[in-house]
């Protein structure tokens, strides 16, 4: 659950920071980046659930990569305001796959994939 607040706070601010560091990621309004982020943030936390324990650092790694590069970009096709081409959902993917990075890192060292028995 630490690992949902996280990324509820981390992905959206990482969105609005591509939207203004890379000149292909536009977002007309504030609101734009975050909802993104939200949704990244949510379907981030669903492939951890499911994906990421010990020994699946670098492939739950690649995998949130491609998902977060094809979220990105199809999400900002419900915005008309927004424009973000392939290349720029492309690059915010690799910013936020980045930070994927530092916090599967965390979350498997401290234990918080283990997966109770059923």
């Amino acid at each position: 659950m630490i690992g949902l607040i996280i990324k509820i706070f981390i992905c959206p601010i990482t969105v609005l920071i591509s939207s203004f560091i890379f000149p292909n990621v536009n977002f007309e309004n504030l609101w734009q980046p975050i909802i993104v982020g939200l949704i990244l943030a949510v379907c981030a936390h669903v492939l951890e659930i499911f994906i990421l324990k010990e020994g699946t650092f670098w492939f739950s790694s690649i995998v949130d990569f491609i998902a977060a590069s094809i979220i990105v970009y199809v999400v900002s096709l419900f915005f008309t305001t927004a424009t973000v081409t392939i290349f720029g959902a492309f690059l915010t993917g690799l910013l936020l796959s980045i930070t994927e990075l530092a916090q599967h890192n965390w979350l498997i060292k401290s234990g918080k994939t283990e997966k109770s028995p059923t």
